[in-house]
């Protein structure tokens, strides 16, 4: 029996495992990097290891001091969660060799399907020799990666050997392998995959399928089970190839199976050897724990003899601090409120005053419906977002509600090109017109310097703010009374938390929150802005700023003061919060100024360079 459980990993999986481990008292143990020493899964352990320094290399990557932190606290199991070392043979043989217990598959089921390639030979699949004009599109991917690095669709021939060689230099940075290799791009294709539970006995079970087509860089955004408009004969195809996937390799405990599906065909993907981030969707459905599973399958035991039933639907949507609207930058600062309707399932490793760094992914929590049809599942979700507080840097909230409502989604006609298509609009600014004034009308509660009653009308006050990236001015004044009028607005009621009006006979209700400069409004997000600009913070024209804090991993080859650029033309990359960002030139012209290195740490509006337009 375990009875003190290592989680080598943090935020929302760590806390998610954690959960489960006091439901079946299990003693928990943490650990953390040194950016991470206040984070909420080393405040909801038992007992919690540092790990020194912030870069994962140094700390959540390092197998032998995760395996040191284990022994030290006397845990006698470590689970991976996803992630970092989850899926590293070598990880789970260290673990095996310290006489602790591994919760998850055995390092040689681990390292047969650890390379993409392999695995496709295991399945009896092999991929693209030497491309050719007619096998286009294809798509280049990392063999010993996931999460969207390493992969690129090249449509033209004379993309591939660029795409080639930026793949292969991303992988190697994020997985220390830089091999990569070539399929076919499947357009509009959809991303379904089969979860997969196997014990030490020889029962190897497939719980339903999940669809997770709706991504960002690869990347999943929105998850849901089972798999919407499948035939039956598709989904038992797709159990069948997953069992014999799992039994390929003797696997053991939780793991997925993925497929990209055209039409009524599948095509196998990859098996990823741990638990998989959208796993609580198939728990909603079948009624199960599978970290429970794991831990019971960890210990020796068998599955129960009766494998469990689907009820209903789940859908699940992944809350990111990011900007979609602006290459999906991600965000950082103090999350100063988070709280969210009762009736939905919260999976997170941040509460109220958590600072969102610059060292990790930029996810901020699962949001998880279950109802008995689809349609009431995605109608509890999006509602719950919607009313969510969210009180902090921008997140992709507007996104998942205006997603969830999409016509498409709500069809289940979705595919992975649905952001690519739809980006545009579901990102289009639809502010609420009224909530800067609601802003404006709170800051003034109280400040009136005469009092209540005055002879003459004020003058009008003005106040500024920037609200998606755009300047908006409002006017108010103060009445004879002491009370505040806007122009074509009543106003009920204003105080420093909550301002009510009337506009065209209809109540309006704002709760407002201020944290400094930064201003929430029902679900908005403002910044008091000066009234007269600081010009010590123009720059010049075509200056190219950091558009997040992170690092610069590589400059494009050659580029030095002097060189001539294109619109468009990439010119450095950043890397942050496990995602790399191009920064591309303004416009056609002249590099003038290049204030950037690799291995460089820059701040969000850091000066990059300069191009002066021709």
């Amino acid at each position: 029996m375990i009875s003190t459980l290592l989680v080598a990993n943090r935020g929302e999986i760590a806390c998610r495992i954690f959960r489960t481990c006091g439901e079946l008292g299990i003693r928990t143990v943490a650990v953390y990097s040194d950016a991470d020493a206040n984070a909420l899964h080393t405040r909801v352990a038992d007992a919690a290891v540092r790990l020194p320094g912030a870069a994962p290399a140094d700390t959540y990557l390092d197998a032998g001091l995760i395996v040191k932190a284990a022994v030290a606290a006397g845990a006698d199991a470590v689970h991976p969660g996803y992630g970092f070392l989850s899926e590293n043979a070598d990880f789970a043989r260290a673990v095996l060799d310290a006489g602790l217990v591994w919760v998850g598959p055995p390092p040689e089921a681990i390292e047969a399907m650890a390379s993409k390639t392999r695995a496709k030979e295991l399945m009896g699949l092999a991929s693209l020799g030497e491309v050719t004009e007619a096998d286009l599109p294809v798509l280049v991917k990392a063999a010993a990666g996931g999460g969207g690095r390493g992969m690129r669709i090249v449509r033209r021939m004379d993309e591939l050997d660029a795409a080639l060689e930026s793949a292969r230099a991303e992988a190697a940075s994020a997985f220390g392998d830089g091999e990569v290799f070539v399929e076919p791009y499947i357009e509009n294709g959809r991303h379904v995959e089969v979860q997969i539970l196997a014990d030490t006995h020889g029962t190897v079970r497939a719980l339903g399928t999940r669809d997770c087509s709706l991504q960002r860089r690869h990347q999943k955004v929105i998850e849901e089970s089972p798999a919407p408009g499948l035939s039956e004969r598709l989904t038992a195809e797709l159990h069948t190839l997953a069992v014999r996937a799992a039994r390929a390799v003797d696997y053991v405990g939780a793991g997925t199976v993925e497929f990209l599906v055209a039409g009524d065909k599948a095509h196998f993907l990859e098996m990823n050897t741990r638990l998989q981030v959208e796993h609580p969707v198939t728990e909603a459905v079948f009624g199960i724990d599978l970290v429970a599973e794991q831990l019971r399958v960890a210990e020796g035991h068998a599955l129960a003899d009766e494998a469990p039933h689907a009820r209903g639907h789940a859908v699940e949507a992944r809350l990111y601090a990011e900007d979609p609207a602006h290459d999906w930058a991600p965000q950082t600062g103090t999350l100063h409120r988070f709280a969210v309707p009762e009736g939905v399932r919260l999976d997170t490793g941040f509460t109220d005053g958590d600072e969102i760094g610059v060292h990790y992914d930029p996810m901020l929590a699962k949001l998880v419906a279950h109802a008995p049809t689809r349609a009431a599942a995605i109608r509890k979700l999006a509602g719950a977002l919607e009313r969510a507080t969210l009180h902090g840097p921008p997140t992709n909230r507007d996104l998942l509600v205006r997603s969830l409502r999409h016509e498409e989604f709500a069809a289940a006609r979705m595919d992975t090109g649905f952001y690519d298509r739809h980006l545009t609009d579901l990102t289009e600014p639809a502010p609420d017109p009224y909530a800067p004034l609601a802003a404006a009308l709170a800051d003034a509660h109280g400040r009136s310097r005469f009092g209540g009653w005055r002879n003459v009308p004020s003058q009008p006050q003005v106040k500024r703010y920037a609200r998606a990236g755009e300047e908006t001015e409002v006017r108010y004044r103060y009445t004879r009374a002491g009370g505040l009028e806007a122009d074509g607005v009543r106003v009920l009621h204003a105080d420093a938390g909550r301002v009510v009006l009337e506009v065209d006979g209809v109540r309006r209700n704002f709760e407002v929150a201020r944290y400094g400069d930064e201003i929430h409004v029902n679900t908005t997000r403002l910044t008091a802005l000066p009234r007269f600009p600081d010009p010590t913070t123009q720059h010049a024209p075509g200056s190219l700023l950091a558009p997040m804090p992170g690092t610069v991993v590589r400059v494009a080859e050659g580029l030095a003061v002097g060189a001539a650029v294109r619109a468009g033309e990439p010119l450095l990359w950043l890397e942050a919060m496990k995602m790399e960002h191009k920064v591309t030139a303004p416009g056609t012209g002249t590099l003038t100024a290049l204030h950037a290195a690799p291995g460089q740490q820059v701040t969000v509006g850091a000066l990059l360079a300069v191009v002066q337009e021709a």
